[in-house]
């Protein structure tokens, strides 16, 4: 549960999410798309309001269908890779963009294979999931968020599904696009993922922002008792 978390995420910047399990990181990632609902307050990306539309003073609740067309510009990569596993990989990254964006299926499977290569896979767009690492799904994972064309990217602990030697290379990707200036959510416990990649750290307990602040503060110096006892047991 949520109490009251008060978080602005600027276009561009990347914000890692720690702390203890249970402390509200993943739930509030599915408040900003709105597959967990809020009882109190707002989200909104880009300006706008996620899941309600505002009636005066009131809020209602938008339609399943307007909901999916707002989660289209919020790309979400979860911990489990979640690919269709009769789809090869170029099916499974095309059929999003041909059925919500109206893609033409020749345009989507261009902008396919320009992903599958950025992800570091070209050559596998003809292969079934079963027929990749756990690595590698993920990384196929990333490629069918990132062909919505999203505003935001969510990243609910990536690597926790992974033997440790994949982690990795999904963490290179999701560096990539870091430096590429995409904005970024991620809910991880790769400390040294967050050092690196991270414009500001945020450690949240019992689903309240504790601490915030640029990586080396947080990490190296956190002003709260709480962000010091979770960091010398994961560090």
């Amino acid at each position: 549960m949520l109490r009251g978390i008060d978080l602005e995420v600027a276009a561009g910047e990347v914000v890692c999410l720690i702390g203890p399990s249970g402390s509200g990181k993943s739930t509030l990632l599915r408040c900003v798309n709105h597959l967990e609902k809020v009882e109190a307050g707002t989200v909104r990306v880009g300006g706008d309001l996620i899941g309600y539309r505002r009636h005066g003073d009131a809020l209602h609740e938008l339609r399943p269908g307007h909901v999916a067309r707002q989660r289209a510009g919020i790309g979400m990569v979860f911990q489990n890779f979640n690919l269709f596993p009769h789809f090869t990989v170029l099916q499974n990254i095309v059929e999003a963009p041909v059925a919500v964006r109206r893609l033409s299926r020749a345009d989507a499977a261009e902008r396919a294979r320009r992903l599958v290569a950025r992800v570091g896979l070209a050559g596998r767009e003809d292969a079934y999931p079963r027929q990749l690492s756990g690595g590698q799904q993920q990384r196929i994972a990333i490629a069918r968020a990132l062909a919505m064309e999203p505003a935001v990217m969510l990243f609910d602990e990536p690597t926790s599904a992974l033997d440790p030697e994949l982690v990795g290379e999904v963490l290179g990707v999701m560096r990539d696009l870091a430096e590429s200036g995409m904005t970024m959510v991620v809910v991880t416990h790769e400390m040294g993922f967050a050092r690196e990649a991270a414009d500001r750290v945020v450690f949240l307990d019992e689903g309240r922002v504790v601490e915030s602040g640029p990586p080396a503060e947080v990490l190296t110096a956190p002003r709260h008792e709480r962000t010091r006892a979770f960091l010398d047991r994961v560090l």
